[in-house]
Formats: C-alpha cells, structure tokens, sequence
C-alpha cells in the first residue's frame, strides 16, 4: 500500500512564482469575450474588445469608440456573468442576442497611434487621412467580415465623448452602420459643451486634460484637497492656475488658452455644422438629460441642424431625460433630492432605445413605435411624446419688474436694479467649501437648493407671486437681458428656479427650495458676435440674448418662478477681471475690478426670459 505523500509530486521549493498569463474567463464563463487589434487603413491597429453570450447566432452589433480604456469598460466586476462584465446598460441588449465591441480610440489604451482630443475631421485642422469617422469605417468593415455570429448590422452608441465618436461615424458612414443613439454627445466645446460656454472658461477643464493625455503620472492637477474656491481664487486667472501647475506643458491645454474666442479653430470642429453640411442617411436617436452638467448642448444642437432633413419624421429623433450628464445609463430614479415615478434610465433604454436599435439591427424586427421627440416633464414626472422640439407652444416673455417682481406683463415705467460684482469676492457655484472632485457635489449640482446665494447683495432674485395655474415649458428659455457695467467686460449668470412653497409636508426636503432648471454663463465681450471679442463700453446699455438649456417641465400650482441674475459662477468657470484684456488667461492681478452692474427693466430695455410655454 504506498503512502499519500507519495501520490502527488510536489511543486520545489525554488519554482519562480509568476506565470506568463492568467486568462480569467474561466470555462464555466456564460459569455466569450475576444481581444483583437483592428488594422485601419494608415496602418494604426486599434485595441477592441467583443463581448456576446455564448451561443450568439446573427446577433447584431452594437459599437462604442472610448477613450476610456475598453478593457476596463469590459471588465467592471470579475465574473463568469455577462451582465457584471459589462456596463449595467448593456445589460438588455446582450441578454438579447446582441454583441457588444468597445474600442479605444487612436493613441488611446491599448490603441496604437496619436491621440488629438476630439480629433478634428480631415480638412482645414487636419492634414492627415484619418479622423473618428474613417476610424469607424474601419472599424466596421473589419467587424462585419470578422465576427461570424453577426448579422452583418451595425448600431453605435455612447454617452460624452463616446457620443461625440457616435456622431463622427454618421460621417460618411459605412453602409452597415444602420442605426445611432450618441448621448451627451461632445459637439461644440467653446459654445456649451465642456470646455467653455458662451466663452466663459470651466476651469475643471485642467483635469481632464491630464487624465486625458499623460503617458505617465497621470491624475488630477496636484493642488491638495482644502476648498477649491480658495485654491483657484489665490492662483490668479485660470491661465496663472495652469501655468502653476505644469498644465500649460500639456498641448491641448494651450490649445485651450490660445483660443479663447470663436474663431475658426473651434467652429471648424463644431460637429453640428460638420453634420449640416451632409445627407442625414442613418436613423438616429439623439439623447441628454435636462440636467447635464457637462454636455448639455450637443444633443439639441445636433437635432436642430438635422432636423430639416427629416422630411417625414421617421430619420430623427430627439430624447432628453431628467438625468445628469450621462445619467441615462444608470438609475434613473431620483437626482439629489429630485425622485422620479421609477428608474426614467431603465424606462427609456428598454421601452425606447432597445426597441428602435431592434428595428434596424435585428433580423425580422417590428417596426418600433418612435416618436419624433420624447421627453420627460419634471414637475408632473410623466414622459412626453411629441412630433418636433421646441414642442409647439407660444415662446412669452417673463419680465423683469422693480421691487424685485416678475411679471408677463411688460414694465410700463423707468426702472433698474444695480450690485456690485466683485472678483475677490465672486458667486460659487455650489456652498462652501467647494469640491468639484466630489461626485456628490458635481453630479447633481444643477438640481442644488439657490437658497444659498439668494441673501448675496451681489445676487438678484426677482419672483412671481405664487401661481393660479401651472406654468408648462417645453423647450430652451431664452435670456433677453438689458444691462449695463461699470468696467470694460462682465459677465452675466442668468438662472430660472423654480421655488416651491415653504410648507411642504409631504416632501420635508423641497419645503421653500429654491430649484434650478436651467442656469447659463455669458462672456459680455461677445455681444457682438462671439468671433468679434472687444471691450464694453461703461455705463453703456446693452442687449444680451443667450439659451438656457432645453427643458421639459411645469411649475405646478402655489410654487413661484424665480430669476437670479449675477456676474460669477466660481470656481467652475474663470472669473472675469471686469476690466477688458485681450486674453484673459493672461489677466494680471491688477485687471481684476469691482464693477456695478446695472440691470434695466422699463419700456424699450425690458429685461426678461422668455418661456416656450405650451398648453
């Protein structure tokens, strides 16, 4: 009888410890998942990831060009479970046949190639034969001759900058790209998306770009963990912040700096009018949420510019939900202290978004039941389907009125109102002490509580008594302000709240709060035109017109409208000196001035925002 010990040979002592690889997808996996390098046609081989339930027939394909490492959005928990590998909204398309690919973008991951930050399209910024759009060519034609489980169609999907690569594959599209759903879609980053809006600079912009572009010792600007606002205020210009810190060695933050006007640099990569220019030849469905903190123009903006090609309706349409920036893809139940009726981001991805990829990627599909524009109204919390954005309704103007009231009835007598903005002491955006790095301040901060600048002497608050009747809008309010400054540039914040009765009982937490629902900066020197900077004059009149973002919701009975008006947003976006410099990244601390601000509300300057009120 031999001894156990002697059954097993025993691993030495002096075995080195490492292996060459460790696959884990194990057999027992429910999935395959395949790392490929797709060759495009200069050469560069880009890292993609594919993604199916085992036993995939005809599945078709739905695409995501990242620069947000597709090996990570392919791996978000360690299991053999399809539905935990990939991103929580996958979830419904793979448990039906689907197949999900996810790419690094060129230069990006484990991509090969230079990386350009939302590369310009071939043409005037670039010289060279490949852009997003080639890339997803491609990409596409490699999939549907390499991946035999498919059925040879093609979707493209995602949210922020994985919106913007969606966009770039509707030019010159592969003839197997069938259908788009780009979200928060990245389209025009000097006029609302992301880097500046209206020409105000969003200084948070920094960390992105080193998170973005170092090969090495990436992470966020090193300036420590106290209050932002004290951190950015003692920097200087937002130009001295990034000079402090190393960030103007990174070439897309001077890229930034060296443009702070409209000029051809950014209109040239303003995807909206790249799309204009082309036959809208792929069905697509345009998505963002009321309340995006990053990306709140693109969506829209893109619809508009498409729209009239749409000649029967049936080519485009436009979603926007009560969600943050990218909320879309998560639980859509609530947003800070705003609860929905369900989970609004499972309802429109399985009730709207799978039903129409279905139609055009999945063989023998229904026709879905799209409509042309579906959007959710807050203040009822009900989806809303209608046949064109704005929806049809009376665009009417809320005036501004002295004693700080507001009114739809015109000013009839000589008035205005005046404060003192400050640049050491500017508005912030959120209470004190401020952490934009927190998710929990940045994600909602659209939906937090004005109470807290309401009291400022550098604010003005003017309101409505409460309503009779409901107040329903539908669409983008637009500001029509007549102000004027003491210096030679301002800014002008403009926000439309909605406050909600003091006693509240049933909902403690929305007792007198004061909710935002829409807020919007613009730089004075652009009154003009926003290619045309130049000084203010002092004391003089001037007219501003500007959007707020596009809104779908209703002022219920007993709550009152409210309209803040203020020169700073801080430190979110860079402060304005007040005194004109041709560059403000390169404001002196000298140039930063208090200055008056007046704002008129009388017959022939009467200030106002007007509301795409519908019935």
């Amino acid at each position: 009888m031999c001894a156990p010990s002697m059954a097993l040979a025993q691993t030495a002592a002096m075995t080195p410890d490492t292996v060459k690889v460790y696959d884990p997808v194990r057999a027992q996996a429910d999935y395959v998942r395949r790392e490929v390098m797709i060759p495009m046609r200069d050469g560069t081989k880009l890292f993609t990831v594919i993604v199916m339930r085992k036993g995939t027939k005809r599945g078709p394909i739905l695409l995501s060009r990242t620069p947000y490492d597709a090996g990570r959005a392919t791996w978000r928990n360690p299991s053999q479970k399809i539905e935990e590998i990939l991103p929580i909204a996958d979830a419904e398309f793979v448990n039906d046949g689907y197949i999900r690919v996810y790419q690094d973008v060129r230069g990006l991951g484990k991509s090969e190639g230079d990386y350009v930050m939302t590369r310009p399209l071939r043409g005037p910024l670039n010289a060279t034969k490949v852009d997003h759009a080639t890339d997803a060519y491609d990409t596409i034609d490699w999939l549907v001759k390499h991946v035999p489980e498919s059925n040879g169609k093609v979707g493209i999907t995602g949210s922020s900058y994985l919106g913007f690569t969606s966009l770039m594959a509707l030019v010159d599209p592969h003839p197997a790209l069938k259908a788009a759903v780009p979200q928060s879609p990245m389209v025009d980053g000097w006029i609302g998306d992301d880097w500046f809006h209206n020409g105000a600079f969003r200084q948070p912009s920094f960390d992105y770009v080193i998170g973005q572009t170092a090969k090495a010792g990436s992470g966020p600007v090193p300036y420590g963990s106290g209050d932002d606002y004290v951190t950015y205020l003692a920097a200087g210009s937002a130009g001295d912040f990034a000079r402090a810190y190393g960030v103007d060695a990174f070439p897309f933050a001077r890229k930034l700096m060296e443009h702070p006007a409209y000029d051809s640099y950014w209109q040239e990569q303003a995807v909206d009018k790249l799309l204009a220019r082309r036959k809208l030849t792929v069905p697509t469905m345009l998505v963002v949420g009321q309340w995006d903190q990053e990306d709140s123009y693109g969506a829209p903006a893109v619809y508009k510019a498409l729209e009239p090609q749409d000649k029967n309706n049936d080519m485009l349409s436009l979603v926007i939900g009560p969600w943050r920036h990218s909320g879309v893809n998560y639980d859509g139940s609530s947003l800070g202290v705003l609860a929905f009726d369900g989970d609004t981001g499972l309802q429109f991805r399985r009730d709207t978004m799978k039903p129409f990829l279905d139609q055009y990627l999945k063989d023998e599909a229904p026709k879905a039941n799209t409509p042309p524009v579906l959007t959710y109204a807050t203040g009822e919390n009900r989806w809303q389907a209608t046949s064109a954005w704005p929806a049809t309704g009376t665009p009417t103007p809320l005036y501004l009125q002295a004693g700080f009231g507001l009114s739809f009835k015109a000013p009839s007598a000589q008035g205005h109102d005046a404060y003192v903005s400050d640049p050491a002491k500017p508005v912030p955006f959120v209470p004190r002490p401020i952490h934009l790095r927190d998710a929990d301040v940045w994600k909602p901060w659209l939906v937090s509580d004005q109470r807290f600048v309401s009291d400022r002497t550098d604010v003005l608050s003017y309101v409505t008594p409460p309503l009779d009747a409901a107040v329903h809008i539908a669409g983008a309010p637009m500001v029509d302000l007549f102000a004027a400054t003491s210096g030679s540039d301002s800014d002008w914040v403009v926000k439309l709240i909605d406050v909600y009765p003091e006693e509240q009982s049933a909902h403690p937490k929305l007792a007198g709060y004061q909710l935002p629902i829409g807020i919007e900066i613009y730089r004075g020197r652009y009154v003009h035109g926003f290619d045309k900077p130049g000084a203010l004059t002092p004391g003089k009149v001037e007219n501003y017109k500007f959007g707020l973002p596009n809104v779908n919701h209703v002022f219920a009975p007993g709550h009152r409208i409210m309209i803040q008006v203020q020169s700073s947003l801080f430190p979110l976006y860079d402060r304005n000196p007040q005194t004109y410099v041709p560059n403000i990244f390169n404001a002196k601390a000298a140039d930063y001035k208090p200055a008056t601000q007046t704002i008129f509300h009388e017959p022939g300057q009467a200030s106002a925002v007007w509301l795409p009120i519908v019935p």
